[in-house]
């Protein structure tokens, strides 16, 4: 099943670049390394790529950001499968250092967890944004780099 997704998302190029980023950053976990890896693989462009993916994954981290925001720690628990102390211990961690802390959004499974913290903390959403934003172009440019060095 994942195999066929990951296949129909490649085959849809740019756009499946963006939506398997998308699902990266949000709700499910995904590794859209693969997708983007197979795109520059196939020719696509790199810079094309780059910014689909970090669109979409932004964009998805942001998601977590918004459901957080709303402050229902029980729809955390329910849809994002990120348990109550998790949230609290993120939240200690995060209180003296604030939005800029987006920018390690990129980490696995600690991402959701800061995402969320943040907009459960109600940190500005502005720099938030821009600061996951760096950290994810920054990841997403480096796997484009490993992967033409390899090719």
């Amino acid at each position: 099943m994942m195999d066929s997704l990951i296949q129909l998302l490649i085959q849809w190029g740019y756009v499946g670049m963006f939506l398997s980023a998308f699902i990266a950053g949000s709700v499910l976990p995904f590794a859209s390394e693969i997708v983007l890896a197979a795109l520059i693989k196939l020719g696509l462009n790199q810079w094309g790529c780059l910014i689909a993916a970090t669109l979409g994954n932004t964009l998805g981290g942001m998601t977590c950001y918004f459901i957080g925001h709303l402050g229902k720690l029980e729809w955390v628990e329910k849809y994002l499968h990120i348990k109550r102390e998790k949230v609290e211990r993120t939240r200690k961690y995060l209180e003296n250092r604030g939005a800029y802390m987006a920018f390690f959004a990129f980490v696995p499974i600690l991402g959701s967890a800061i995402t969320v913290t943040l907009g459960f903390m109600r940190s500005n959403p502005w720099i938030t944004c821009i600061a996951m934003m760096v950290g994810k172009v920054l990841r997403y440019y480096l796997i484009i780099q490993a992967t033409l060095s390899i090719t």
